[in-house]
């Protein structure tokens, strides 16, 4: 497993004193309910399988073992390494995932623990999280797999999420290049990949997160083919 020093650690520093972005930065090409496009269940993975083993290492040093974390935008698979799934049957740990579709989220064995929780909500009309969701305390960490480009209103949704953590908390937002073009913001197509982790940055520096800093946790290659990238962009609750 990688050591710490293995993942590239950059800085954020906001650039704005005011929230930079537009109503239209975050209209999508379909604008239908999300609720249609999630109807059925898809038991896919978004990233390939070295992404995903990156993405467990550094939730391995990064995510806790005891308390709660709240998985958004989740689905049949949270990514969580190893060490918490046993957490999760020890009772330790306890994992709530808030996501789009009933059948993936009871697929998701994770879910099930002790305090675990399945709560289908749809982040893009109803941005702040459901009693059900928050029902049992604080949360200690916040997850979001390769799906913040997806969030219509990322500054309510982020704010929910803070709101809902203890002090000292974390929010960890991995991010990919793979997407359904239909269903991400307009601003989201018409950056460049280093735009799109500090616009990611924004959202959580404005939602009120602190030391915001991007991860480089598979890095990007010249050769598109020879596998996915991924980062998180990381803040915490001061």
């Amino acid at each position: 497993m990688p050591s710490p020093t293995d993942f590239k650690v950059t800085p954020y520093e906001p650039q704005y004193k005011e929230w930079p972005y537009s109503e239209e930065d975050f209209q999508r090409q379909d604008n239908s309910p999300d609720s249609n496009f999630y109807s059925r269940p898809r038991f896919v993975t978004h990233i390939d399988s070295a992404a995903i083993n990156a993405l467990r290492a550094y939730y391995a040093q990064n995510l806790p073992r005891r308390g709660r974390i709240l998985d958004l935008c989740s689905s049949w698979i949270s990514h969580l390494p190893k060490e918490c799934e046993q957490a999760v049957q020890e009772g330790t740990l306890s994992v709530v995932g808030v996501g789009m579709n009933h059948a993936e989220l009871e697929r998701n064995a994770l879910l099930a623990g002790p305090s675990g929780r399945r709560v289908v909500q749809d982040l893009n009309s109803d941005p702040e999280l459901v009693e059900e969701a928050t029902k049992g305390g604080l949360f200690d960490a916040a997850a979001c797999v390769v799906s913040i480009d997806y969030l219509t209103r990322p500054l309510k949704v982020l704010r929910s999420a803070r709101e809902s953590t203890r002090e000292g908390g974390s929010v960890h937002l991995a991010v990919s290049n793979r997407c359904f073009p239909t269903k991400v913001v307009g601003r989201w197509l018409q950056v460049n990949e280093k735009e799109r982790l500090k616009m990611v940055g924004d959202y959580l520096w404005f939602a009120g997160w602190r030391r915001v800093e991007i991860v480089e946790v598979v890095p990007m290659r010249e050769d598109w083919n020879s596998g996915d990238p991924l980062w998180v962009v990381r803040g915490f609750k001061e």
